[in-house]
């Protein structure tokens, strides 16, 4: 490719030129200068580079900051940012550099921007992951950085026809899988849609194609659907005096392509290809009144479908959006979804972070963005878990569709759609959602699982004996609560391994044994655990009873026979046993989905998954369930096109699980009798009443307990102290 600088030269400042007139700010002299100062920097930086297709590099960021300039609106500094975005990760130039030359503020987005480029390549993680995390991790600081990146990736996504086909295809993905949700979730729909539909041209590019043309070819007929609609209210709108313009919007060719697929449909079949915007002027004391007025005016001429009205004017999203959305019959009898909504309404649906900001007064905060970074403030405080499972919970607190639900004091909560009453115990304090015993939801009790639907009525009912088991991870939806439960189990292992610990010392000395750092490490390797804590854990449980502590004992006695016996049974020597077996020996079992049900599978070979492996398992068209590592190679390429296929499953320690277990009792109704059940079963350790009743006849009882407890250990002592209680007959499990 043959390039004339001269021409390339004046096509560079042209561009630059372009980038200050179409800034959706006003900039002033100093404004000007910082973009002025960023632009030469930039393109000192990037003299000497050219992209795949051939033109400058220096035409990518100049594009970038013009996204971020009109599209999304933001200020000089994020102007700046966005031209600088590139320099540090592919120039000689340092932040150092960036923060002498520009400041500290831009330095510091330009740092968020820089993906990780020097991982070792045999670490087994997801590169994308650990550069998405890092970017969250800056946003802390500061927002723009995320909005800048999606800038950046629309634009890499505008021009990705020089790539290679599988290098398209993989960033397509990982658009389709993070950047997209993530745009709608800050507001920017325009830039949402346009990254879907990006993202569907590579990924499955004869479906792009064909609707696309359908769209095309139809799009004559829309337009006079359109007018056809407009002729009907236009005269009564007229009447009214009201400022507004009314316009179509086409269905994106992505959203078509999920209904379709969504209902097996062909395009044909889809009816709801786009709809109608009606766009009004007013005052921000009068949009309200105004957009019903519009309503009413529209629902005069053309039958509603109540169950799909929305107004997000009194309850906006969380995210800021806000509009009057119904569905009508319309002419030729198709329904038609009409959106009603002022001109600030549009601005922001328009720009998002932006538009906010302008319409922001005084101290006011911007809804959406505040309530959203909230949410991600809680993601990346309570980050413990590797880059994928960090990117999983952000998706899970932000990109689900939202419900409604109120409080008993009327105050509407915002949750993900399949929140339970968990979630909404958690989102009310975390005290609340520790001590969480049940819920009543419109009046009637219900359990902890139960998901809420939007305009419930919730009320959590606490208890002080109440607290949080494994179960409760399989089935809460917010980040919050899952960190928050996930810190307290790790709480109670702690207590009960301190009390393990204790126990331990006492039973060793019968056995002649003493409690030191070598007998530990004997135990450690006779019961196959990795860290002395597992083992308090489960002397403290009772898992590690006396009859294993008293066969321990013989095998450390006889250490030479016992180096054998370790050398035959794991073909190593002793001294270096294979953490494979280990972990095998720990993590026993695979379960699925909420229901933690152990269901046949295979490892699959890209990943390799090992016992312990934090993993999903993916359903297969002729091989039935692959179980894939989280951090798998194909883990974003799966969950971005196959999301539906995916099925949750872990790897646990059976003999560190809960079990349920129902009691029958029997025996002489005596005063206080239930009292002394309650209070032996709450002082037995770790085991918990989850039902109980009783019936007397003729001084006679029968009573019935469903508890949950650790192991059969626990079980068994339970029923040997029921059994001392005066008038007890019988206890048996049923």
């Amino acid at each position: 490719m043959i390039v004339d600088p001269e021409i390339e030269n004046k096509e560079i400042a042209q561009q630059y030129k372009e980038l200050l007139r179409i800034s959706y700010q006003t900039l002033s002299e100093e404004d000007k200068k910082l973009i002025r100062l960023a632009f030469d920097t930039a393109v000192d930086a990037h003299r000497d580079q050219r992209r795949k297709s051939g033109e400058a590099y220096i035409f990518h960021p100049i594009a970038v900051a013009k996204i971020v300039a009109d599209q999304i609106g933001l200020d000089a500094t994020s102007i700046a940012a966005a031209l600088l975005h590139d320099v540090v990760e592919d120039t000689a130039y340092t932040f150092e550099d960036l923060e002498r030359l520009v400041g500290s503020t831009v330095a510091k987005i330009v740092h968020g921007l820089t993906k990780i480029a020097h991982l070792k390549k045999d670490k087994d993680i997801s590169l994308q992951a650990e550069n998405f995390r890092k970017m969250l991790l800056t946003l802390n600081d500061d927002v723009r950085v995320i909005i800048i990146k999606i800038a950046d990736r629309l634009h890499n996504m505008q021009t990705m026809d020089a790539m290679p086909e599988y290098k398209q295809v993989k960033i397509a993905s990982e658009t389709l899988y993070i950047y997209a949700p993530l745009a709608h979730r800050i507001g920017l729909y325009n830039i949402k849609t346009e990254l879907e539909d990006l993202g569907l041209k590579y990924t499955e590019p004869q479906r792009y194609r064909d609707i696309k043309l359908k769209i095309e070819d139809s799009k004559e007929e829309q337009e006079a659907y359109i007018d056809s609609f407009t002729a009907l209210i236009q005269d009564q709108l007229n009447k009214e005096q009201l400022g507004y313009f009314i316009k179509g919007r086409s269905k994106s060719i992505h959203s078509i392509h999920r209904k379709m697929q969504k209902q097996n449909i062909p395009y044909e079949k889809v009816f709801d290809k786009f709809a109608i915007r009606i766009v009004y002027q007013a005052d921000r004391s009068q949009e309200k009144f105004i957009a019903w007025k519009i309503y009413s005016i529209i629902t005069d001429f053309f039958t509603p479908n109540p169950t799909r009205l929305r107004d997000w004017i009194t309850s906006p999203k969380s995210n800021g959006y806000e509009a009057l959305h119904i569905t009508v019959m319309g002419p030729e009898n198709r329904w038609i979804e009409v959106q009603i909504r002022s001109e600030r309404m549009h601005e922001i649906a328009e720009k998002g972070y932006a538009a906010h900001y302008k319409y922001k007064q005084g101290n006011q905060k911007e809804v959406g963005i505040e309530d959203w970074l909230n949410k991600l403030q809680e993601v990346l405080e309570n980050n413990t878990g590797n880059a994928v499972d960090f990117v999983n919970d952000f998706k899970l607190n932000l990109y689900a569709k939202e419900i409604f639900v109120f409080t008993p004091n009327g105050e509407l909560k915002s949750l993900p759609q399949g929140a339970t009453a968990l979630d909404f115990a958690f989102s009310i304090h975390t005290e609340v959602g520790m001590k969480s015993r049940g819920a009543n939801v419109n009046g009637k009790l219900v359990p902890l699982s139960r998901e809420l639907k939007s305009g419930d009525h919730v009320e959590i009912i606490t208890s002080n004996h109440s607290k949080p088991t494994a179960n409760w991870l399989d089935f809460v939806r917010t980040s919050r609560a899952r960190a928050k439960i996930k810190s307290s189990l790790n709480e109670e292992k702690k207590r009960i391994a301190e009390d393990g610990k204790e126990i331990l010392r006492r039973k060793l000395k019968p056995l002649k044994l003493s409690f030191n750092e070598k007998t530990i490490t004997h135990m450690l390797r006779f019961f196959r655990l990795n860290a002395s804590q597992d083992l308090f854990y489960r002397i403290g449980l009772g898992t590690i009873d006396n009859t294993k502590l008293k066969e321990f004992a013989a095998d450390y006695n006889n250490t030479l026979i016992n180096f054998f016996k370790r050398r035959i049974r794991s073909g190593e020597p002793s001294k270096n046993p294979n953490p494979t077996d280990e972990i095998s020996s720990k993590f026993d079992k695979l379960v699925f989905g909420k229901e933690r049900q152990t269901l046949a599978h295979s490892l699959a070979n890209c990943c390799g998954p090992i016992a312990g492996d934090e993993v999903f398992g993916f359903i297969t068209v002729k091989e039935g369930i692959k179980v894939h590592k989280k951090d798998c190679p194909n883990a974003l390429g799966l969950q971005a096109n196959y999301a539906y296929r995916i099925l949750p499953a872990k790897w646990v320690d059976s003999s560190a699980e809960e079990y349920f277990a129902t009691l029958k009792l029997s025996g002489f109704d005596a005063l206080g009798l239930v009292n002394d059940v309650t209070r032996i079963i709450s002082t037995t350790m770790h085991v918990n009443i989850n039902r109980l009743s009783f019936e007397t006849n003729d001084g006679l009882f029968k009573g019935e307990i469903s508890v949950s407890v650790k192991n059969k250990t626990m079980l068994t002592k339970l029923v040997q102290n029921l059994m001392r209680i005066n008038g007890i007959e019988k206890v048996t499990r049923s």
